[in-house]
């Protein structure tokens, strides 16, 4: 589907453009960084409010952003919902980024440290 220097079809261009905006909030990423840490199980509302500083009516709202964006699966447990990550979401969404990279001497490969806050 990501091919360098090939045009990609319209779907595969939405598909990227909805998760990439989903991307472009800086709270989205930080909810989506703790739950790297929850592991399969995922995370319950309750438990990323407090990390992030934020109502639980705005963490649900970015939640359902992601979740829309197919980044996250949500699951209702009881009263509250729990998220988890999409693996496979992020390999494809990856792999489209490196698509629109030129290789280059300087980028020949990636290093995990020199992106800002990342936990290496």
């Amino acid at each position: 589907m990501w091919q360098a220097g090939a045009v990609w079809d319209s779907d595969a261009a939405v598909e990227l453009a909805r998760r990439c905006k989903a991307l472009g909030d800086p709270t989205r990423v930080r909810l989506l960084s703790l739950l790297v840490g929850a592991g399969d199980d995922g995370a319950c509302i309750c438990d990323l409010t407090g990390p992030v500083g934020l109502t639980q009516p705005t963490v649900s709202h970015h939640m359902k952003q992601l979740a829309a964006a197919g980044l996250v699966t949500r699951e209702q447990r009881g009263r509250w919902a729990y998220y988890a990550l999409v693996p496979d979401a992020f390999t494809g969404l990856a792999a489209a980024l490196t698509a629109c990279t030129p290789v280059t001497a300087s980028n020949s490969s990636f290093d995990a440290s020199s992106v800002p806050g990342a936990a290496v």
